[in-house]
């Protein structure tokens, strides 16, 4: 994974993204402080919607709950792609070789095979599951919030490695 991301930085520095990331002493704690509050959105809004999959709140609508807040966590995926990027530019070649951060983007890549997947087994049913979701759903609703905790902490944990 190294060479991609090799690669991707040294775009991005060709483009200009990283020179600017890092000449202005405001980019970085912007997109920082912009990339906690997506990660806050994206784990607060399927976080919520995966607990009650699970089985918590079960006087709550289902499908309701997931209307209402997966368009909160999409957005906050996207606020998080478009403000790692950035950081990313920012550091882009320590960043390559870091094994935590390559960890942390196989288990983005496993979150979101894995919400497809939800998507596609289970969209057209939630509206059924007035009580308890099938274990199937709870499963991938568990390792939903799993993977982006996961996802989340090995974030946190780069600076440190």
């Amino acid at each position: 994974m190294e060479p991609l991301l090799t690669a991707a930085a040294t775009w991005l520095d060709a483009v200009g993204i990283g020179p600017w990331a890092r000449g202005s002493a405001m980019v970085y704690p912007v997109a920082n402080t912009l990339h906690l509050l997506g990660l806050v959105m994206l784990v607060g809004g399927i976080g919520v919607v995966d607990l009650r999959v699970v089985g918590l709140w079960r006087a709550l609508p289902t499908a309701e709950l997931s209307r209402a807040l997966t368009p909160v966590a999409i957005t906050g995926l996207l606020m998080m792609v478009a403000s790692g990027t950035i950081l990313f530019a920012a550091d882009g070649e320590a960043l390559a070789s870091s094994d935590l951060f390559a960890r942390k983007l196989v288990v983005i890549g496993l979150a979101l095979v894995n919400a497809a997947a939800f998507q596609w087994l289970w969209r057209k049913r939630v509206a059924d599951w007035t009580d308890q979701a099938p274990t199937g759903a709870r499963a991938m609703a568990a390792l939903s919030l799993g993977l982006w905790l996961t996802a989340g902490t090995l974030g946190r944990w780069i600076p440190y490695s």
